[in-house]
């Protein structure tokens, strides 16, 4: 909470995707406070998504004016690189519709245990490797 400077959390709401949300280009953005013609020209497809890298977005938490956007854009990858690492080094469309949500003040918990366990899941299926 302190790091995304949300103070007013629900714990009520769950995660859930909105009738019509906003762009993954709208979104980014929104998040990063980079213009229309910058975000464009960094979006990747990867697979079935899109996403943009994360040394885009380095480059943004280092030299972007707005603090504010510096701490959004460091947390956004933070929960992309780490807690829904689907793309090696790239911040996925899923990942910003979260962030997104997390400025509404909707919390992540239950997006974060429903992955958790559906990665567990998935390695039980596997019979392959563990969980790390």
């Amino acid at each position: 909470m302190a790091l995304l400077r949300c103070v007013k959390i629900q714990v009520d709401k769950v995660y859930s995707k909105a009738v019509n949300p906003p762009t993954f280009l709208k979104k980014l953005i929104n998040i990063t406070g980079m213009s229309e013609q910058w975000v464009t020209a960094r979006i990747k497809q990867k697979g079935d998504n899109k996403c943009i890298s994360w040394r885009n977005l380095k480059d943004v938490v280092l030299t972007h004016p707005n603090t504010k956007k510096r701490v959004d854009v460091f947390a956004l990858s933070i929960y992309s690189l780490v807690i829904f690492p689907k793309a090696l080094g790239h911040v996925d469309e899923a990942v910003t519709d979260l962030f997104n949500r997390l400025d509404k003040g909707v919390t992540p918990v239950p997006a974060i245990l429903a992955e958790t366990f559906r990665s567990l899941n998935a390695c039980r299926r596997a019979g392959e490797g563990r969980f790390i």
